[in-house]
């Protein structure tokens, strides 16, 4: 199916956003748009809209990724690092398995809000989701 010649010419006319930037500042949990305003009304919670630059931002699908993403880096750390460890110092089963429980939690805790801002800010940045839809 053909796009019509007038929305070609729309699309030719809008502007790239920096993805690279604006995932930068989701990992920091910044407004996408503006960098200065908070994405964040709570731990996960993307506020529908920025207190500085109004830019909406309940436009975001960000779902199971962030949580996935998470897992995967933190398997992938710490499973080689728990390796290491016990092949190294032979620690007693209970002081390793507490050790990096805490380890994973706290990494875990540290990843998933920064995550979700990233993938928000990359959402925002290729206009996915309503993200590009012209205000009326």
């Amino acid at each position: 199916m053909m796009q019509p010649e007038s929305a070609l010419a729309d699309d030719a006319l809008i502007e790239d956003r920096p993805a690279k930037a604006a995932m930068l500042r989701g990992w920091r949990r910044r407004c996408p748009s503006c960098g200065n305003g908070p994405m964040m009304a709570g731990y996960l919670k993307v506020r529908e809209s920025c207190p500085v630059c109004e830019e909406e931002l309940h436009h975001q699908r960000a779902d199971d990724g962030p949580a996935y993403l998470t897992i995967l880096i933190v398997g992938h750390l710490l499973a080689p690092l728990i390796l290491i460890v016990y092949t190294n110092f032979r620690p007693d089963p209970l002081v390793l398995a507490t050790g990096f429980s805490v380890g994973c939690v706290a990494l875990s805790l540290y990843l998933l809000p920064r995550l979700k801002g990233l993938m928000v800010g990359l959402q925002w940045a290729k206009r996915m989701h309503g993200f590009g839809e012209k205000s009326a």
